[in-house]
């Protein structure tokens, strides 16, 4: 009987939610990462609140349009790619210390894409695509039989470091007051002085620093000058206001001045994020300064300290052809600046996009979790003068969905696409691969253990933004999740996190 009304549930759904919905189907989210209000009394994921109590109200189901949609009624999802994972560094530090980070500064999917995903690699230079996934694990909160989580993975062949183009980078460091708190200028100086130490002699660096204005402490320099570039970073001291703005333009001017045809050409931003002089909008900032570029310099911003611009430095990314990450104690600058940037300086694609597209006869609902200020209308997909995501050399990117099947839904689940360009030629790919229902059959406790990780790490997120998602589990059931996915550097750092959570959530 409760079965049956899910089932009833889930088509009041399908009746219902494009009246909630209107004609959103072809236009981009604008929530840019609001949270969901918190609400009670809800049924099984993706079913309008109250209907499992028999109330079946219009404002019910417009609650539930805002998380999963019918598959009957808007059956493909679109989104931007997204490789950041800055969300998730900062979350940890800030839990760490013994502090609740802000709603608006969590993003699901860079929770899960900060952990490796161990999918396979293509033998171009595209992507492969992944999709695996199980049914949800008995300690989430009303699932149901149909429940699900399907994880899509798109993932780029590695290079070494050996055999990857030469880097031309131009480091734009803020000097100013703020960046005088411990582990914000003295990690850049560190990070810096580390990735020289790594570049071969072929790359070149140039060293700008901004504060109340910018200045070019040392032009493009050949790697192999390495004692040169050192006394550049030495002489980082912190004064003064922030203008970012300041910084960015000679970044980019010093940046295409000294561009390199053969070379992968980027400006690499390192900052908190918080700029109070000049142009403080993310979007003209960018806009102004890229203009020029023509796509040809991308932007890498790592992010430093406990107070930082979370939402600032993750549009400049975005919009600047490019990725952020977060730094916030000595080990983790290490990691990013000797095992990370080295080898992914390059680019493997431009303006991706991913598109899955579900199957009506075998899904009943479904819902991104995640990549809510990187969605894209399906017309967009194909729509090369649309923006996309920037994609490096071994970079994996994971997209995780909960949805509900059909009752004995067998066969085609979904098909799932991916469009990019090749970042020198601008000529565009795309591939596809379709999935089925047996990939989703496996237990929760069976299933691959990245899959069990990107679950916790997933709904953590869903906690930690107040979504009504993470009324559906239980912090120390995803600490243990975590725990028994494996025992490896990522898994203890996510296990800890999740137990600093659970004492500021209870």
């Amino acid at each position: 009987m409760v079965s049956q009304l899910r089932v009833v549930a889930v088509a009041a759904l399908a009746l219902t939610v494009l009246a909630a919905c209107g004609a959103g189907v072809e236009e981009r989210s604008s929530d840019s990462g609001k949270a969901a209000p918190r609400v009670t009394g809800y049924g099984p994921p993706g079913t309008p609140e109250g209907l499992a109590k028999g109330a079946a109200t219009a404002e019910a189901a417009g609650r539930a349009a805002e998380g999963e949609v019918a598959a009957a009624d808007r059956p493909v999802s679109t989104f931007a790619v997204d490789v950041d994972t800055a969300s998730y560094g900062f979350a940890r530090r800030t839990l760490a210390a013994g502090r609740r980070p802000q709603a608006g500064t969590i993003r699901p999917e860079e929770f899960v894409n900060a952990f490796d995903q161990q999918y396979r690699e293509p033998e171009g230079n595209g992507f492969a695509i992944s999709a695996d996934g199980a049914r949800l694990p008995d300690t989430h909160r009303n699932a149901g039989d149909g429940a699900r989580l399907l994880r899509v993975g798109l993932q780029t062949r590695g290079e070494s470091d050996a055999t990857r183009p030469d880097a031309a980078l131009t480091f734009v460091v803020d000097v100013s007051g703020s960046m005088a708190e411990a582990g914000k200028l003295d990690l850049v100086q560190h990070g810096l002085s580390t990735l020289v130490d790594q570049l071969r002699p072929t790359d070149s660096v140039a060293v700008v620093a901004y504060s109340d204005r910018a200045e070019l402490l040392r032009p493009m320099t050949p790697v192999r000058d390495r004692q040169g570039l050192r006394d550049a970073i030495g002489r980082l001291k912190v004064s003064g206001s922030t203008n970012l703005e300041a910084g960015l333009r000679m970044g980019y001017d010093t940046a295409r001045q000294a561009f390199r045809a053969s070379a992968t050409n980027r400006v690499v931003l390192l900052s908190d994020g918080l700029p109070n002089v000049g142009t403080t909008d993310a979007t003209a900032l960018v806009r102004s300064v890229q203009e020029a570029a023509a796509k040809q310099i991308s932007l890498l911003g790592v992010g430093v300290g406990s107070d930082y611009g979370d939402k600032f430095m993750e549009q400049l990314a975005d919009k600047g052809d490019g990725y952020v990450v977060y730094v916030s104690d000595v080990a983790e600058t290490d990691r990013v600046f000797v095992q990370q940037l080295p080898s992914t300086v390059a680019l493997r694609a431009l303006d991706a996009k991913a598109q899955v597209e579900f199957d009506p006869k075998t899904v009943l609902s479904y819902r991104l979790i995640g990549y809510d200020d990187r969605a894209l209308s399906a017309s967009e997909f194909r729509n090369d003068r649309v923006d996309g995501g920037e994609v490096g050399p071994g970079h994996a990117v994971t997209a995780l969905y909960a949805l509900h099947l059909r009752p004995g839904a067998q066969g085609h689940l979904a098909d799932v696409r991916v469009r990019w360009q090749d970042p020198k030629t601008r000529e565009a790919s795309e591939l596809s691969q379709p999935v089925t229902v047996t990939v989703l059959d496996e237990g929760f406790d069976r299933a691959p253990a990245p899959v069990r990780v990107c679950y916790a790490a997933a709904y953590l997120a869903e906690v930690l933004r107040a979504s009504r998602y993470g009324d559906e589990v239980r912090l120390a059931d995803l600490e243990a999740i975590a725990a028994r996915a494996g025992d490896g550097r990522q898994v203890r750092e996510l296990v800890e996190t999740i137990n600093a959570a659970a004492k500021l959530y209870p």
